[in-house]
């Protein structure tokens, strides 16, 4: 009876095998919960941006068109430059509490970002105190933006099976280019249903604010219930060098590959996603709402682009994949930023920025798990976000300003030559950067893996 009784117990103990579709039911949990959550801090991100065109005149009334954009872009350039911060403590709080808790800090985080922009008033109400609340939000959200990247990163790259991870990785740039789309989508139906210009410049683009703010309580809720990676609840190392600075300092190498790497791949991003709706009506003439859906649907086939470019460097291998985005981008971005100035066609605009968006996918679908691989689990999400959140901050978070001060000092094409030697710089970069078939930190957490 005790041997039966022993038996039993030791049965009890051992690891419930699961069968394939409950392992793929769990596998998609995992990156539902986690892109959803990303889905709606990139689109409270974006909403910023999308929607400058109509409340700069709230905050900056006394100015031109080109000064408004000059001043809520040097505050889009404030929030990135709170990225590096937000990598630093949100790494090393994910590095150290685990992934799933920093996920879930990270959308409450943008939330309340998002709650301050939807409630402030405007400069005839409350005069400079507006401005100043809406930097305040802002820094928060940066705060927030710049560890949910790293984390993100290393919870995709941690569920993943070694080959898949390009092809999971890809969800992260899948999600941030919904969350824009959402944004736009949004703009869209305001523009041309429900409200008129006069009124969208007047309270209208509060809504997309206050509807982000609502979202995240839907994300809050699904990442609570997100099972944490076994990479981290295996950890073994002392709790010290767990998302410890001192411990990431080994890595001096690493980290430069990844700034240097993030340089031209920040830089076209936040130009053909983000400035480009800008730069549309700005310099080439577009209307707002022509810009807009232009963007859209540019969007739209490169969220499509990210898991396809994903699945050809599970196939080719991610180094050779990055070389071949750092050639393309290199000889083709000029020449397209030079034909979207000079175009007044909107079918020719919007293949030039698609052209540019599916090169650029070639990157942005394994940026995520490229900088993951560099890294041991205990300092993977710190190693992750601090140095592409300083990247960013300095070259992306930049890209408005640059090439609206480049506008106004009468040298929009300098701006062109701008991207391209970015780009000329992830190249080089992408030469020292470890094959990942032969070297990386990243051990394999196949699906079974995942744990409660």
């Amino acid at each position: 009876m005790v041997f039966v009784r022993r038996k039993l117990i030791l049965l009890a103990m051992q690891p419930v095998k699961l069968t394939r579709s409950q392992i793929i039911r769990q596998q998609a949990k995992a990156i539902f919960g986690g892109s959803v959550g990303n889905l709606v801090e990139w689109y409270d991100w974006y909403a910023y941006s999308v929607f400058a065109l109509y409340f700069g005149a709230a905050f900056f009334p006394k100015a031109n068109q080109t000064a408004q954009l000059l001043n809520t872009a040097g505050i889009f350039a404030i929030g990135f430059l709170m990225r590096p911060i937000g990598g630093w403590i949100m790494g090393t709080y994910a590095d150290k509490k685990g992934r799933k808790a920093a996920l879930t800090l990270s959308v409450l985080m943008m939330s309340g970002g998002s709650l301050m922009i939807t409630f402030v008033p405007n400069f005839n109400t409350i005069g400079i105190a507006a401005p100043i609340i809406l930097v305040l939000a802002r820094m928060l959200q940066g705060l927030s933006i710049g560890g949910e990247y790293g984390t993100a990163a290393t919870y995709l790259s941690e569920i993943a099976p070694k080959h898949r991870r390009g092809f999971y990785s890809s969800f992260q740039y899948v999600t941030s280019c919904l969350g824009q789309i959402i944004a736009l989508t949004i703009l869209l139906a305001l523009q041309r249903i429900f409200l008129t210009p006069a009124q969208l410049g007047e309270w209208g683009w509060r809504i997309p604010f206050g509807l982000g703010a609502l979202l995240a309580f839907s994300a809050i809720y699904l990442r609570r219930s997100l099972p944490e990676t076994e990479s981290f609840k295996n950890e073994t190392v002392a709790e010290s060098r767990k998302g410890s600075f001192a411990e990431l300092l080994k890595y001096k190498k690493e980290l430069l590959l990844i700034v240097g790497f993030t340089i031209g791949t920040t830089v076209a991003f936040y130009t053909f996603t983000t400035y480009i709706q800008k730069f549309l009506v700005n310099t080439a003439g577009f209307t707002k709402n022509e810009s807009t859906t232009i963007t859209m649907i540019a969007l739209i086939v490169f969220m499509i682009a990210q898991p396809l470019s994903g699945l050809l460097s599970d196939k080719i291998g991610r180094k050779r994949l990055m070389v071949i985005y750092g050639v393309v981008s290199m000889v083709t971005t000029y020449p397209i930023m030079t034909a979207l100035g000079r175009t007044h066609d909107f079918y020719t605009a919007t293949l030039l920025i698609v052209a540019a968006l599916v090169i650029l996918s070639f990157c942005t679908s394994i940026s995520a798990i490229i900088k993951a691989e560099l890294f041991p689990a205990n300092i993977r999400s710190l190693g992750v976000s601090f140095p592409y959140a300083l990247s960013v901050a300095i070259f992306g978070g930049t890209a408005e300003s640059v090439a609206l001060n480049f506008k106004v000092a009468g040298h929009a094409e300098w701006f062109f030559w701008y991207i391209t030697a970015c780009s000329v710089v992830s190249l080089i970069v992408s030469a020292f950067i470890p094959d990942s078939d032969k070297h990386t930190k990243m051990e394999d957490n196949h699906i079974s893996h995942i744990t409660h």
